[in-house]
């Protein structure tokens, strides 16, 4: 597979690099020398420098055989002019673009037809918008994706030390519940486990377990996380992602407050909402917070263009007693920094946009992808097609690789968490968890019958 990627930003480089390390074709251009020196130095990928919205520089880039187009600068108009002139170029070439203005996101449907042929709009804010109303709606989460619209939680939870599971083994957890839960994945000192029924888990560790919807309750208590609603959220920064996510929570029976420092936008955000406080002054000024009984808050949320603020401002509110603080980060280098200085919480623009592009640079019909906290591993969401090895047989009889697991079949209505016994049939929904080393296998597996295994 042949991938062409207009912009090397964050988001840009960020999936530049798994799909580098996959072994995919992809070229980067970017009119910025020093974000390509950036690409050049640390990821196997052709770059080239130039202007991703010039035909000529598609031309070398080599869009006419290219498989997927990502145009995702941070300038909506080169994203724009780069799509219309790859239709015109390679028509069959899939086009994603980034776009953010609401100007164009108001002519959404236009731009999936001529002369553009968009086949992928991609809003960074909206992406993270529903990155944060996840992790509200789950207590004790610090990483939620929903498959199969939204009857399958993939959920990632820290173990505390009172956790009522922590030193048990995993083949003994299910004696716990009464629920079927599979625990996919442990991140333990920032190192992937793919683990086994004999792996114990322990104080500290990062889990990523499968619940049906409708059983997800019981599991969080399973994993020592309360069920509370929040009730009370303050949010830093006004910008169009803090005026977005407050809109969205307009629509829940909630007490918000939005503190943004500008006076003038502050009338702007008065203006667009209705059930909102908005607060003019500075969201990271200790004395405000205070005013403001931070303490008090179930939820306080950073949302500045500054990540700097943003980290500042959360530890602040964690010291004053907040109970729960999700943060905006974008920078992918300062995600592993958040984590070590007790911000679990965090959500990107950015890298939320990256889940949205990943389902459509993956071979097969994959309806929807997360990357997890470490970007190690992915689960995706897929049809199994019906001339494949992992359809028609149990499933302990796949010799799947390591670090590939079918986490969750779902048949019409009915949703299965799988054990070796079960068997997938074609067209069903299945979700797999696979590392990094693994997808290959797995996009193999989902287009074609697999000859060696």
């Amino acid at each position: 597979m042949k991938i062409v990627i207009v912009g090397a930003g964050e988001v840009g480089f960020h999936v530049a690099s798994r799909l580098s390390l996959e072994n995919k074709d992809v070229v980067v251009i970017d009119k910025q020398a020093e974000a390509l020196r950036r690409v050049s130095e640390n990821l196997d990928v052709q770059t080239i420098l130039g202007c991703g919205s010039s035909p000529v520089i598609l031309e070398q880039a080599g869009i006419r055989e290219a498989d997927v187009l990502l145009a995702v600068t941070d300038t909506d108009e080169t994203n724009l002019v780069a799509s219309l002139f790859a239709n015109i170029l390679s028509p069959t070439t899939i086009k994603l673009a980034r776009i953010r203005s609401k100007d164009y996101l108001l002519y959404q449907d236009t731009l999936k037809h001529a002369p553009y042929h968009l086949d992928v709009i991609i809003n960074p804010e909206d992406e993270a918008v529903k990155a944060v109303e996840r992790l509200l709606h789950i207590p004790g989460a610090v990483d939620v994706g929903e498959f199969a619209d939204g009857r399958i939680k993939l959920v990632g939870v820290r173990l505390e030390k009172d956790c009522p599971v922590a030193g048990t083994r995993l083949a003994e957890l299910q004696d716990k519940s009464s629920k079927k839960i599979l625990v996919a994945a442990i991140l333990r000192d920032e190192k992937l486990i793919i683990p086994s029924g004999e792996d114990q888990l322990q104080e500290r560790d990062l889990i990523y377990f499968v619940s049906a919807e409708k059983e997800l309750e019981e599991a969080l208590q399973l994993f020592g996380k309360g069920a509370e609603p929040f009730k009370r959220v303050l949010l830093i920064g006004g910008g169009n992602l803090g005026l977005k996510l407050a809109k969205a929570l307009e629509r829940h029976p909630i007490h918000i407050k939005l503190i943004e420092k500008d006076p003038d936008r502050c009338k702007e955000l008065v203006k667009a909402l209705d059930k909102v406080v908005v607060l003019q002054g500075d969201g990271s000024d200790e004395d405000l917070l205070h005013e403001e009984n931070v303490k008090d808050m179930d939820v306080f949320v950073t949302l500045t263009e500054s990540e700097e603020t943003n980290i500042l401002a959360s530890l602040l509110a964690k010291r004053m007693g907040a109970n729960k603080t999700i943060t905006r980060i974008s920078k992918s280098s300062y995600l592993p920094l958040a984590s070590a200085i007790g911000l679990e919480h965090v959500v990107s623009s950015r890298l939320a946009a990256v889940n949205s592009i990943l389902q459509y640079v993956r071979e097969g019909k994959v309806l929807s992808a997360m990357t997890l906290k470490g970007e190690e591993a992915e689960t995706l969401e897929v049809i199994a097609p019906e001339a494949s090895d992992i359809v028609g047989k149990p499933l302990k009889q796949i010799r799947f690789p390591r670090g590939a697991l079918v986490v969750a079949i779902i048949r019409k209505e009915e949703v299965t968490i799988p054990s070796g016994e079960s068997i997938i049939l074609p067209q069903d929904r299945i979700i797999i968890f696979c590392t990094r080393h693994s997808i290959p296998w797995v996009e193999k597996a989902l287009v074609v019958k697999l000859e060696h295994v």
